[in-house]
This record gives structure tokens, sequence and C-alpha cells, in this order.
């Protein structure tokens, strides 16, 4: 065996490095010496010979050092492969921040690999450290399943075309990948969705090493000292860019689907009963869709009402929502979140048949130009996380659904989002709607408050060239996405649907018969016996009330029974159906019965039915409020007279 040692130098992006070797060491050994010489944090690089990553050194527990040639004071290359991050946070040698694929949790490779071991699946994982490690975002379940998916199409062998044996292959049943625009139009699928995006992006030799998703600017860049403010000065440098709106290929969102029908015909119950329009936020999950390639799919499991004001031709929120933060706590706590809203735009045709007028069309307009700008706002307020973006966030799953009459004037829904550039032109208060055209926006014009840069759409002339037109006037089609908008033919139930009980009624809807107040929770848990426990829970507007009851919250205590509706626990509802905080509310439940009945039989005798008993006031010992005599419960916090 030779006692002598052998000198190699490593040459990396960050530097060389020596590395001390015995000439019958194994070529897994030099990779681990390399890694220890550099300090790298993870196996994900490669060693060459030569220049250009060629001749590669293949990491093996067989061949050593003495049987490839290297020899005393040889030079080779280190290279990361799919530009994985290779120094970690700490290393002197590298000054930006930085994850390696191990610390990302998804994969530990604790031996050294060369390129040619590597898989799909690890690249990435790669990729996901190191956006995780830049942008600080972290991403929805739904994308970091898809980013373990291959999504390539499988295709099966083509009898005409195939000459080959079972196992094998061809360019006619090779796999094809997601963003296939062949297979796209095949299916009839008008967007891509944003992961076979980001998969095209990612598909060239460098692995989406230089791609980054930034969304545009309308603002000025602040800081210029080369001239005085806007709008005395301004220059090239900080000038923002004019803006061409283009079709967006790709959407955040493939499908919107609602559990089942009853959660948008629960929704509906207000416009048939006041003939107002409504708007609500929609509270579900984000879902892989198998009918389009690496597709997200948005289910709906239930309807949040905000306060508004409502007409029979407009509607508006009531903002700030006290309540909002509350809701949206309640909603995590039961596995969702929000990833919507919704809105009515319904007027009756004929009563007898129930048809409603088809007012929405090519000929008029899909969505209105402040509909757009609503839905900008919030998809704004909604950002999604993007590991691609030096921000952190790109676009929005945020999505859109409008209920109006279709061509054969029935109620139906419409799914929307509008493209990334609308949501820049909103976010910098470039866009506002037209006075007389709900079909048209239109961009502002600079002032001395804000300058406003040039935004153009292009449309063909009578001649079939594509020109550019200045955005004032804008159709807002150019701002669009559709999204399509459904029930699943097989009903799904996150929460209690049974037509043999009377519901509760729903927030923030001011009409008489839809008020939530303690006597209408008394009334709805008397339908209920002590097992229907959970049944009775199982429904998200008595969990919003019991949530933010003024007179006894119980929010702070109620974090056990939404985990039991959940899961679907029966057990454990029961146990906090046995709590001191549920407790409290049978007995007020309880002594709620009792006063009713014995009001009802004074009224029976005629002794305060008209309110001129000349009975003594009382006064309620929940709040204090002075009631009539004849009332047996207080008219202001509903709670019993005893």
């Amino acid at each position: 065996m030779s006692k002598r040692k052998i000198l190699l130098r490593v040459q990396s992006s960050e530097g060389t490095r020596r590395v001390e070797c015995d000439p019958l060491d194994t070529t897994m050994d030099l990779f681990q010496k390399v890694h220890d010489a550099f300090g790298l944090s993870g196996f994900c690089f490669a060693l060459f010979r030569e220049r250009g990553n060629k001749d590669e050194i293949n990491s093996s527990r067989s061949k050593t050092l003495k049987s490839i040639g290297l020899n005393h004071g040889d030079l080779i290359y280190l290279a990361p492969i799919n530009g994985a991050l290779l120094w970690p946070i700490d290393s002197p040698m590298n000054s930006h921040t930085s994850i390696t694929p191990s610390a990302s949790g998804e994969h530990d490779r604790s031996e050294p690999s060369t390129s040619s071991s590597q898989t799909s699946q690890w690249k990435a994982s790669a990729s996901f450290s190191s956006s995780s490690s830049s942008n600080g975002s972290q991403e929805d379940d739904v994308d970091l399943q898809l980013w373990k998916i291959d999504g390539k199409i499988k295709r099966d062998r083509d009898d005409k075309f195939c000459r080959h044996g079972a196992n094998a292959c061809c360019l006619h049943c090779s796999p094809l990948e997601p963003f296939d625009e062949a297979y796209l139009k095949e299916q009839k699928i008008k967007h891509m969705s944003f992961h076979s995006y980001l998969r095209k992006l990612t598909a060239g030799v460098d692995r989406g090493k230089f791609v980054a998703l930034e969304d545009i600017s309308c603002r000025i860049k602040l800081g210029c000292k080369d001239h005085p403010p806007w709008p005395r000065g301004i220059c090239s440098k900080c000038q923002p860019n004019a803006v061409t709106l283009n079709r967006q290929v790709y959407r955040h969102v493939d499908n919107i689907t609602f559990e089942n029908p009853q959660i948008v015909e629960r929704f509906l119950d207000y416009w048939r009963v006041t003939g107002h329009q409504r708007i609500g936020f929609l509270y579900g999950t984000y879902e892989i869709h198998a009918d389009v390639p690496l597709g997200i799919r948005a289910t709906v499991s239930a309807i949040y009402e905000p306060p508004q004001e409502s007409s029979r031709d407009s509607v508006s929120l009531l903002l700030p929502d006290e309540k909002e933060d509350v809701v949206d706590d309640v909603a995590r706590q039961l596995g969702m979140k929000r990833i919507g809203w919704i809105f009515t735009d319904l007027i009756a045709d004929n009563m007898q048949r129930g048809t409603v007028q088809h007012v929405r069309n090519i000929e008029s307009h899909f969505l209105s130009a402040q509909e757009c700008i609503m839905a900008g706002h919030f998809q704004n307020l909604h950002p999604n996380p993007c590991r691609f973006s030096p921000g952190g966030y790109f676009g929005s799953k945020f999505a859109t659904v409008c209920v109006t009459g279709d061509s054969t004037n029935q109620v139906h829904m419409e799914g929307y989002q509008v493209s990334n550039q609308c949501m820049a032109l909103v976010r910098d208060s470039c866009l506002v709607p037209t006075k007389d055209a709900p079909e048209l926006g239109s961009i502002r014009e600079s002032s001395d408050k804000q300058y406003v840069p040039d935004v153009y759409y292009k449309e063909k002339d009578n001649y079939g060239n594509e020109v550019p037109r200045l955005a004032r006037p804008l159709p807002v089609e150019y701002l669009l996405v559709d999204v399509p908008a459904s029930t699943p033919l097989v009903p799904q139930y996150k929460f209690m649907v049974d037509p043999m009980v009377t519901q509760f009624p729903v927030e923030n809807r001011m009409v008489q018969g839809h008020l939530q107040d303690f006597a209408t929770l008394s009334t709805y848990m008397r339908q209920f016996s002590d097992d229907q426990f959970l049944l009775a829970m199982s429904d998200f507007h008595v969990l919003l009330y019991m949530a933010t009851m003024d007179m006894l919250p119980l929010k702070e205590h109620m974090g056990p029974l939404l985990e039991a509706v959940r899961t679907n626990d029966g057990a454990k509802a029961l146990e906090w159906r046995h709590s001191e905080q549920w407790g409290t509310v049978e007995q007020l439940i309880a002594a709620t019965e009792a006063p009713s009945a014995s009001g009802a039989a004074r009224d029976d005798h005629g002794v305060s039915g008209s309110g001129l008993g000349g009975g003594a006031k009382w006064t309620c010992p929940h709040c204090t409020f002075i009631n009539a005599s004849h009332l047996s419960s207080c008219e202001m916090c509903n709670l019993p007279r005893s």
C-alpha cells in the first residue's frame, strides 16, 4: 500500500481548495473530503476533470483515485447540480441566504451522488429549498403536493403507429409535457394551469435557474436624487414602463367546486325573500384538480355573508367587518381558508316559472369594470406564495363567482379571476370604471399627485392587422380569466344538511325570520337529541354565532369542539358538551322555554296580549335593560326573564 499522500486542487465558483488524499481512496471518499473542505451543506454537486463540465468523475465505492488517473497536483472542477445552493447561511464563502435541499425536510441525502443519479423529484425539492430561503414565503399545501408530481401526461401504446413491444416507448406513445399545446387544445382547456406554466419555464437547460416572476409596477420608483420629486421632475430610471395588456395563458385556479348545491341555495334564499342582491365570501380548501394537468381546484364548503347594504340593483360592503378575524380563525381551526367571493346579479323574469333575465352575455358584459376592480382588490389582499418570485408572492388563487341568469333564463354560476396585470393596475390605483358603460374601464390620466404610465391593448383593424390602442376606454375582457364553477355529481358534506331540520339563520341578514339571537339558537337546539350534538354543531353559521355572542362569547373555549367538527369525532363533541361553558348555555336554553310557556298562558287570559296589562316593568338581570311587563325574555339580549 502506498504511503505517499497526494494533493488535489478543487476549483469552484467560490474559490479553490486543496484536498489531501491517498491514491487508494475511492471516488466516494473524494466527494466526502471535497464536501468537508468547502463546508458544503449537501452533496448536490458533481466533480469534473475538465472545464465546461466535461469528463465527470462518478462517485463509486470500488473505483480508486489511482485507477481513474488522478495524480498529485491535478486540478478538478466542482459544479452544483441543477443550480442547487451548496453553501449554508453562515458560510463565509457565501454572503447570500440559502437553504439546502435536505433542510427542506423532503429529502436527506447521506451519500454523495453524481448528476446522472438525480431524479425529477430531487430537482423539485432543490428548487423549493432555494426559493424558500430567498423570499421567505411558505407555499400552500397543494403547491407542495404538485411539486412532488411528475406532471407528465401518460399515453397508451398506439396500435397503428407503434412498432415496438409492450415495455418500449416511442414518439407516438411517450408521455407529454403538462404544457403541451396540442393536448390542451384537444381537451378544450383554454388556460394551462399555473404549475404547468412553471414547468414550462423550468424545462430548459438551465432548469429555471434564471426564472424570476415579478409583478409589474405602475408607480414611480422613490429615492431618485437626479431631479426633484414628481411632478417637478422625472427620469427614465424612476419612470415606470408602459404596459401592454396581453391575454394571460395560465390561471392560478382551474376549477371552482361547491361541495353540494345546498350551499348556494342557502345563499340565494336572501334574494328569493327580498329580491335584493347579496355578497358572500367563500371558505374551503385548495385541492389537486385531476382533469387539468397539474391543476388546482378550489373546493367551497361554506359561505360567510359580511355586513352589507343591498338593493335590487346594487350591493355595497360595510367595512371594516369587526368579526372578520374571528371568522377567519374559526375557519382555520375547521381546516378552511378564505378562497374567493360570490355575488348575485339576478332579476326575476317570470315568478311562476322561476326564470331570471339573461343580462350577462357577449353582447353586454361578463363582469363590469367595477366588479373587476373589486376582484383585483380581493386578489391583492390574498396573494399566491411562489418560490420563483423575488418578493415571495405572484398572482393570486382568490376566485370570483357570479350568480346570474344563463341563455335559458335559469340561475347558474360563472367563475372568473382577473389577470396579474389587472391586479397591478388596481393595486397602483390606475384602473377606474366608466360612468355609463359597465363593460368598459379606463386608465387614469397623470396628475400632480400621481404619475400613470401609458397602458395599451391590441385589437385588429379593418385589414386584420393588430394595432395598439390606448386604454381610455378599456374593454375589461382583456383582464379576465375564465374559471369553470359547478357542483359535483356526487355531493360532499363537510357540514350538516338535513331537510327535516330547520336551518340556523345566516349572519348579517336584517330580515324578519332571518335574525340571529339566543332565542333562535334555543329553537334550533331543541330539534336535536343529546346524542345528536355533533350533528347540531356541524353548521358553520351556528359556530360563528357561538364564537361571536355578545352575552356569552365562547370563542376561547371552542377549540376542542371545532376539532371534533373538523374530524367528525362524535365522542369528542359529546365530551365538550359536558364542559362548564356549554352547561351555562344549556341552562339559559332551559330557562328560555319555561318563561315562554308562562307568557303564552298570560296572553290566553288577555292579561298582556296587547301590552296594556298595567304590570310593572322589569329589569333584565343580565344586561340591565328595562323591559315591558308582558315580555318573557329581554328585548335587548333575548335572555329569559328569570
